[in-house]
């Protein structure tokens, strides 16, 4: 069974960092991409950062210089490391990863439990 683990989040001052994992627990072949998004209460989800394995990354323009993702096929996991943390980045972030459990076999979509991130002084 392949669940998600997110750890990361937590309070953190103005200008400061953070780096976000989200690791596969259950045996997979690969992570073939990675999506980060974040929700405030009342409002929608929105996305933050987005990448393939081997690929380019995206991100909107509120996180460009500031959000940087990864993934790391050798643990298993996907990161969203976020510097220079605004009070406006306060939300729950949640990974999105489709994983592949075997070599030529078809993805399968998973969502994190969300972590909360707060940005306050």
């Amino acid at each position: 069974q392949v669940q998600l683990v997110e750890s990361g989040g937590g309070l953190v001052q103005p200008g400061g960092s953070m780096r976000l994992s989200c690791a596969v627990s259950g045996q997979i072949y690969n992570i073939a991409s990675v999506s980060w998004h974040r929700q405030v209460p009342g409002y929608q989800r929105e996305l933050v950062a987005a990448m393939a394995s081997g690929g380019g990354s995206n991100y909107p323009d509120f996180a460009k210089g500031r959000f940087t993702i990864s993934i790391d096929n050798s643990a298993n996991a996907a990161y969203l490391q976020i510097n220079n943390l605004k009070p406006e980045d306060t939300a729950v972030y949640y990974c999105f990863l489709s994983v592949r459990k075997y070599p030529g076999r078809p993805t399968r979509d998973y969502w994190g439990q969300g972590t909360q991130v707060t940005v306050s002084s």
